[in-house]
């Protein structure tokens, strides 16, 4: 019986002070409260206009919504450590509350995809502690949206530690109120800005094309005296008329005809729309086969195989970014981690029972 089957110990279970309110800039900023006093307030928030310019290519926001889709459903728990004798053995813990939901405006499930979009985006996140247990740990916080965060001693692309200087919506924050995630690559925004404007200028060809009317063929005089642009007009109408009605079109020694080579593949830049989001891929650290493109000889077999693969090559560091940041928030000795259980199981034939043999008509004859 694995270590998480076992029942929760007294000694393992883990106190729950109780919850006092946190100080929200307090005197330390005193003179400066637009910051905290606009938390909450929905209406002041963000995205971030290159964070959304990002999401208009199909490609990074398949890959974006399909790694925030994996975490919305996973839980987290929260352990300890014990020396059995011979090493550290994971125990768990009763989880506190906040593990539950964090934020008491929204569920876990809505709140942690948004966190991993500033990670995956910015290559930061801020959430502000609303409130504190008696002996200062954490017991709860909201999510400060990147579009809305400043930090005058830290710039992009890469962020070299956490802020001492944060400012949301224009107004300054205590940085220890604040619980900073950083990534462990840089944000998307800022390591793709020109692979993102290749590839909306990319769509925009294709937009443009799709909409483009293509003639399917020219005809050209070869001989003869030439011919007036009315002469050619009224000369390709008929024939374009001939063509519709499934009639004869004549043409004599000095007039051809040539189709054009225009096809939709072309027009639409097929080839050059898949390579470019094949790049994304690569970029985003996602299988490419998980955003419908060809891979080759790879293949997978099943959909846990599909899930285990965004997770190792794509959402796990980011997972993991966030869970360390969260620790950092409890009692020394004392962690959280995702539970993968459930997301990256995969079943055996033999967890399932056999399907009912259908007797065969001469079975049911001999009946």
């Amino acid at each position: 019986m694995g270590i998480f089957t076992s029942k929760v110990t007294k000694a393992a279970v883990s106190p729950q002070p109780e919850v006092t309110a946190a100080a929200v800039g307090g005197a330390y900023y005193s003179s400066q409260v637009a910051g905290p006093n606009l938390i909450g307030d929905w209406w002041s928030y963000q995205a971030g206009t290159l964070r959304n310019r990002a999401m208009s290519v199909a490609s990074i926001s398949r890959s974006r919504d399909l790694m925030a889709a994996v975490l919305a459903s996973m839980e987290l728990k929260m352990c300890g450590e014990m020396w059995n004798g011979e090493e550290m053995e994971q125990v768990p813990l009763a989880p506190r509350s906040w593990l539950r939901q964090l934020d008491p405006e929204m569920p876990n499930s809505f709140l942690f995809p948004w966190v991993f979009d500033d990670l995956f985006f910015f290559g930061r996140c801020f959430l502000y502690i609303t409130s504190r247990t008696k002996d200062g740990y954490m017991a709860s916080a909201t999510r400060l949206p990147q579009g809305s965060c400043t930090t005058p001693d830290a710039n992009p692309p890469v962020w070299f530690g956490k802020s001492k200087e944060i400012y949301f919506n224009g107004g300054a924050i205590d940085p220890n109120d604040v619980v900073q995630i950083y990534s462990p690559t840089q944000g998307m925004i800022f390591m793709s800005e020109q692979t993102i404007d290749t590839a909306l200028k990319l769509e925009g060809a294709r937009n443009r094309n799709s909409t483009s009317a293509i003639p399917a063929g020219y005809l050209r005089q070869v001989g003869g005296e030439p011919l007036s642009a009315l002469e050619l007009a009224a000369l390709a109408e008929s024939f374009n008329q001939a063509r519709m009605t499934n009639q004869t079109a004549a043409l004599n020694e000095y007039l051809t005809y040539t189709e054009t080579t225009a096809t939709p593949d072309k027009m639409l830049l097929i080839d050059a729309a898949e390579y470019q989001s094949r790049e994304i891929a690569n970029l985003c650290n996602i299988p490419p086969y998980l955003l419908g493109l060809s891979t080759g000889s790879y293949a997978y077999s099943t959909s846990a195989s599909a899930k285990s693969d965004l997770w190792t090559f794509g959402l796990s560091m980011y997972a993991t970014a966030i869970s360390a940041a969260l620790s950092q928030q409890l009692p020394r000795g004392t962690y959280v981690k995702w539970n993968t259980d459930k997301m990256l199981e995969v079943h055996q034939m033999s967890d399932y029972e056999p399907m009912p043999q259908q007797n065969t008509q001469e079975e049911n004859a001999n009946d």
